[in-house]
Formats: structure tokens, C-alpha cells, sequence
């Protein structure tokens, strides 16, 4: 029972969220410390729009009404992926690093990283109400 609380589909994948975030802030960190480097390259993770096609797109998600049904397991959730971006130059040294851009990302990530943590905070103290009944 209690493996079934703690590895739910949710918990899944609110944990690869947090994941692809930490993830997402050693990159960034890696690209702002590499702003100077001639013909460094920025890198980006791409976990998000990966999910997002992972669970379907646009469409709905599929109910789960017997256990029998096939669900979406932990395998299905797919994991955050670090992509370099050599096809762009925006100066004359081949860096491709825009200070401006990495520093609005990183506040864009810590927002989302609260986000997911309180989402799992959230699942987790409804857990602790209905065990303490409610009180």
C-alpha cells in the first residue's frame, strides 16, 4: 500500500520534473560561468515538451478504470536530455552565450522548481490528512 502512494504516476512524474530542473540549473550555471569563453557552446535541457508528447500531445489523458488497463508507468516518463546548440554564433569569437537570456532562464527555472516542489508538498500533506483523518 504504502509503495503504491509513493511510486504513483504522479509522484513519477512531479520527481523527473524536479529532475529536469536541477538539471536545467547546473546548465545554465555552466553557460553564464562559460559567457566569455571564445567558441563555447550554450547548452539547454529539453524534458517538457518530451512529456508533454509522452502523455499524448493535446489529447486527453486515458482513465484507468480496472487494473487491468495498461497505465503509464515509470518507464514511460521520459527523462531530461542536455542539447548543445552549435548551429547559432551571436559574436565574433563563435560564442554563443547571451548573459541576458541565461539570467532570465535561470529565474524562469527556479520559478518552475518551486512550482513542482510545491505540487509534490501538496500531494504529500494530503496523504498526511487522510491518514490523520482529516484532523
Amino acid at each position: 500500500m504504502l509503495n503504491s502512494i509513493l511510486s504513483s504516476p504522479r509522484v513519477a512524474v512531479l520527481e523527473q520534473a524536479l529532475s529536469a530542473s536541477s538539471l536545467r540549473q547546473k546548465v545554465i550555471s555552466n553557460n553564464i560561468a562559460n559567457v566569455n569563453t571564445p567558441g563555447y557552446k550554450k547548452s539547454e535541457v529539453s524534458f517538457e515538451d518530451m512529456l508533454q508528447n509522452a502523455i499524448g500531445g493535446d489529447k486527453l489523458p486515458m482513465v484507468k478504470t480496472n487494473e487491468r488497463h495498461l497505465g503509464m508507468g515509470k518507464d514511460s516518463i521520459p527523462n531530461p536530455q542536455i542539447n548543445t546548440m552549435s548551429n547559432t554564433s551571436i559574436r565574433t569569437d563563435g560564442n554563443n552565450v547571451d548573459i541576458d537570456v541565461e539570467m532570465a532562464d535561470l529565474a524562469k527555472n527556479s520559478i518552475y522548481y518551486n512550482a513542482v516542489v510545491q505540487q509534490i508538498s501538496n500531494y504529500f500533506s494530503g496523504i498526511k490528512s487522510a491518514i490523520k483523518e482529516g484532523r
